[in-house]
């Protein structure tokens, strides 16, 4: 018998060639997994008020119209606030994400420029990123309700306007300078403690020049109609403003130009362009009038005149009206705070002596300078206030009220014309009546009767004119023209009594010839007729001595 057959034992291999197929489906898969994740952006959460047209997984977030991330999830904040979005960035837009970068929704809008965002009628709404240059990096953003006015590196300058809440002044407002539009309101801002509101202007370049130090800045309100004691006016904005409103700016007639503006530089917000203009004359002379005509139709801002030319205006009327006045005990005027501002004269002048004015004014009061309130419209009743010098007044003594000096007063044109009126009554009440009555009723005899003298003669007229008489006087006339006709027609040249008369004239003419020789010698011999003619010797010359 052969031996049986025997196990061999071999030693197996540790790790099998089989597991090489899942291991490198497993490093694939994690190469896959870091490529992934190599490729996604960073994440980032947009704060919104309002989420409408807003969907997870579609809608997209773009710069310059490129896609840049697309939002991956919209809810709703813990305190049901506002939503929260939820978007994930793609990686070339994580250097975009810093403090100055803005998100606002793009949709349309129907707004003071026109309308914008037709183009996500149909693709749906998406948000719109602008780049910021900060280098401090952000991830949590708020959506802006309305798209930014200009880039936040946008070359221009931005300054800070304050105003009072009764200037309707709203982002995306045009700011214009004589109509041209040069910037935007970027912001506006209600300051509940200041009680103001505070604007952020942008003015584009190259219109950054036009703001200088001496600048104003007013509403624009698109037109203005004013009818007041300088006359009627009308003034017309550009056509933005005048659907919208906005700011305008500019330069007062009687200031410098300035330096160039600074940025963030503060300016405060007039109502218009009035207003402005006077708030520009920051030094001045204060006065009272003691007013003792009615001061109806003189408001506050009304213009104060010297002969035609402003010198100041009209700051409260009344004003402190229960103070004890002067001479209380013998009237009892009204007080008008007025305005007299010397810069008016001379624009050039910076630093006013104010008490060199004063005393220059005290010595005009001495010669008659007194005020007087005049009506600047008849139409609506407006009144100023007039200075002029005035002969035959009483002498004014310095006086005060309220810590403010006196500027001596007179009555105005409406007084004078009622007192004139008054002083016409007053004589015609004085006239004795009876006698001029008397008179005027026998004059109104002698006109009744010289009325119906008149009306007689006109009967008689009437019927000389009714005779039949009279009426044929003009067939008589015509008988009589045509009559002289017929006789002058028997005169001209073709009828036979004008060839008979010229015969006769041409006979008459001969005769005369023929008589001349008869009359020559009647002239020198009267009886030649009765005796022969004398015939005269030849005259003989005389001989030579």
């Amino acid at each position: 018998m052969s031996d049986p057959q025997r196990a061999e034992r071999r030693t197996q291999r540790s790790l099998s060639p089989i597991w090489i197929v899942p291991l490198v489906a497993v490093l694939i898969g994690a190469w896959m997994i870091y490529d992934n994740l190599s490729r996604l952006g960073p994440s980032i959460t947009l704060i919104i008020d309002n989420a409408e047209g807003i969907e997870a997984g579609k809608t997209l977030i773009k710069t310059r119209n490129v896609e840049v991330g697309r939002v991956e999830r919209v809810s709703l904040s813990d305190d049901l606030g506002h939503a929260v979005i939820s978007a994930r960035m793609s990686p070339q837009a994580e250097a975009m994400l810093n403090d100055d970068t803005r998100f606002w929704v793009v949709k349309p809008r129907i707004g003071r420029e026109g309308v914008s965002g037709l183009g996500t009628v149909l693709s749906g709404a998406y948000i719109q990123l602008l780049p910021g240059n900060s280098d401090q990096g952000r991830r949590e953003f708020t959506v802006l309700e309305q798209p930014p006015v200009a880039p936040p590196d946008a070359p221009g300058l931005r300054i800070n306007l304050v105003s009072q809440v009764g200037n309707a002044i709203s982002t995306g407002d045009p700011v214009t300078y004589q109509g041209y539009t040069v910037g935007r309101v970027e912001d506006s801002r209600f300051d509940p403690d200041k009680r103001e509101m505070r604007h952020l202007l942008y003015i584009q370049s190259p219109y950054d020049v036009l703001v200088t130090t001496t600048t104003r800045f007013w509403t624009g309100s698109g037109v203005d109609v004013r009818l007041d004691s300088q006359g009627f006016r009308v003034n017309v904005a550009s056509l933005e403003s005048l659907v919208g409103g906005g700011v305008t700016f500019g330069v007062p007639d009687n200031a410098a130009m300035g330096h160039k503006a600074k940025p963030g530089a503060t300016y405060v917000l007039f109502p218009d362009e009035d207003s402005a203009n006077e708030g520009s004359y920051e030094q001045y002379l204060e006065y009272v009038l003691l007013v003792d005509d009615t001061v109806r139709g003189l408001s506050p801002g009304a213009p104060v005149e010297y002969r035609g030319v402003r010198i100041g205006t009209v700051v409260s009327v009344p004003w402190n009206f229960t103070a004890p006045q002067p001479d209380s005990l013998s009237r009892f005027a009204i007080p008008v705070l007025i305005r007299i501002e010397p810069q008016r004269f001379d624009d050039s002048v910076e630093d006013i002596d104010t008490e060199d004015w004063y005393q220059r004014l005290d010595r005009m009061f001495g010669h008659g300078l007194r005020a007087s309130l005049k009506a600047g419209n008849l139409l609506t009743g407006a009144l100023f206030v007039d200075l002029n010098f005035h002969q035959d007044v009483v002498p004014f003594q310095r006086m005060s009220f309220v810590e403010r000096r006196v500027f001596p007063t007179t009555s105005g044109s409406f007084a004078q014309i009622e007192q004139k009126v008054s002083n016409l009554l007053d004589k015609f009440n004085n006239l004795e009546i009876e006698p001029i009555l008397g008179t005027l009723n026998a004059t109104l005899e002698s006109t009744r009767q010289t009325m119906e003298k008149v009306n007689g003669i006109a009967a008689s007229l009437d019927a000389l004119l009714a005779d039949p008489a009279t009426g044929q006087l003009p067939d008589n006339a015509n008988a009589t023209l045509r009559q002289l006709r017929d006789t002058l027609q028997g005169f001209s040249p073709d009828s036979q009594g004008y060839n008979e008369l010229t015969q006769t004239l041409s006979r008459l003419e001969k005769l005369m010839r023929d008589l001349q020789p008869v009359v020559r010698t009647l002239n020198d011999q009267p009886n030649a007729l009765i005796f022969d003619k004398k015939l005269t010797e030849d005259p003989q010359p005389r001989a030579a001595p």
